[in-house]
């Protein structure tokens, strides 16, 4: 029997290796010379060879790749150094801040970035800035409530708004004070139509801002709110006394719609009406009944959606210009949240759980489907939101049960 060969070749290939990093350039040649009849994995941690070979124009003709699969039997020659993707990256435990949270959100006001989570058992919306010296995320301000379930930023003609939603004691809209540098709250919001508020977005139509609350109670009505110039005033109630669970804005085929999450049917899209100025229904997504939450992405212009269910299986559905059809399925008992998160050229998918780890997938552009990428410990979570501050991206997690978690995404070069 012939040397047992390692994923590296021979020990004397390992050692003709290691000499290859030497700066002299002739005990390079002589060390790539004591390469040749050996195969070699041709991965990442192989690029250097390439790229070396490239640059000092080299022929080392009798040297093949036994691996991976797409490129055995090749010429190490043959292979250029754009070829390898070594690229990856990850999310890395950043900052744990000391309270649970059930909703996180991030905004701009001014030329500064903020984050705010809605505190439940505190009942106070808590405002962090970044610290550029510290270089961690710090207090910045709070509003002090009762049962808060959402603390929903939203910027106005230069004015900050917050849309404080609560499970009891009614709503509220606080509005930031400059000159006494703190909030204040300036309207009440219809307890008739908000009784048990679970979800808001803000979103603008043709220049108008919006909002629309949610409501999962059995006499509420999920209501979309809009700004008059002083105020917000009730503009349109969707589909009374149907438990809605969550409301997410998004454009399909360059007009403004809405999906209705609600325990009690089908998530509905409505579409918006331009000459009436109003939500009109216009179908209901099949077999996907008790759907908890929908949130939306787009992968090279395509629409997609991940719907989350707490008990049975998430979806990830792509809009085929007449219907969301289905693409892929998750196993997701005890999964309150499946958000999908963009940062530059990378797609992820986190499925969070009260049962076990959260999920986090990274979008496979071949397979046109999410791929498992790593695990994250994160009590309950609820919520994520992403914020790029300083040329770094942060992803915030709510957790109901524990403490709040930051991780930082980091990009990781595979062939160092």
């Amino acid at each position: 029997m012939g040397p047992r060969i390692e994923p590296w070749g021979t020990p004397q290939v390992r050692g003709a290796l290691a000499e290859e990093k030497a700066p002299n350039c002739t005990e390079k040649l002589r060390s790539v010379r004591d390469l040749r009849g050996n195969n070699l994995i041709c991965d990442c941690k192989l690029k250097w060879l390439v790229e070396w070979i490239h640059q000092t124009n080299a022929t080392l003709d009798q040297i093949y790749c036994s691996g991976p699969p797409i490129y055995q039997g090749k010429k190490i020659n043959d292979l250029l150094p754009h070829s390898f993707d070594c690229m990856t990256a990850e999310f890395a435990s950043y900052q744990s801040l000391k309270f649970e949270s059930i909703s996180v959100g991030a905004f701009t006001f001014g030329d500064d970035q903020y984050v705010v989570f809605a505190q439940p058992f505190a009942g106070t919306c808590s405002f962090l800035e970044w610290d550029h010296v510290e270089m961690t995320f710090r207090t910045y301000d709070t509003i002090e409530s009762t049962s808060t379930v959402v603390c929903k930023p939203m910027v106005i003609d230069d004015h900050l708004f917050v849309i404080v939603a609560q499970l009891f004691g009614g709503s509220h809209i606080y509005k930031r004070d400059p000159s006494a540098n703190k909030f204040i709250k300036i309207q009440d919001i219809d307890i008739l139509k908000i009784r048990k508020p679970n979800d808001i977005e803000t979103f603008m139509i043709d220049g108008e801002s919006f909002f629309v609350i949610a409501d999962s109670s059995k006499a509420g009505s999920t209501t979309v709110y809009k700004w008059n110039g002083n105020g917000f005033y009730s503009h349109q109630s969707l589909h009374p006394w149907f438990r809605d669970t969550d409301v997410e804005h998004l454009e399909i085929g360059n007009k403004p719609h809405l999906i209705l999450s609600s325990s009690s049917q089908r998530p509905v899209v409505y579409q918006w009406h331009r000459s009436q100025k109003l939500f009109e229904r216009r179908t209901d997504i099949p077999d996907m009944e008790d759907v908890f939450s929908v949130k939306h992405f787009k992968v090279k212009g395509e629409l997609f959606i991940c719907l989350t269910r707490f008990i049975g299986d998430s979806k990830v559905m792509r809009w085929d210009g007449a219907m969301f059809k289905e693409v892929q399925t998750f196993p997701s008992r005890g999964s309150m949240v499946f958000q999908p998160v963009s940062i530059g050229n990378w797609q992820y998918a986190i499925l969070g759980s009260d049962y076990s780890l959260t999920q986090v997938y990274q979008w496979d552009t071949e397979r046109g489907q999410f791929v498992p990428s790593q695990e994250l410990n994160i009590q309950a979570p609820r919520a994520f939101s992403m914020v790029s501050i300083d040329n770094r991206v942060f992803l915030l997690a709510s957790s109901f049960k524990g403490k709040t978690q930051i991780y930082e995404h980091l990009m990781i070069d595979l062939s160092n």
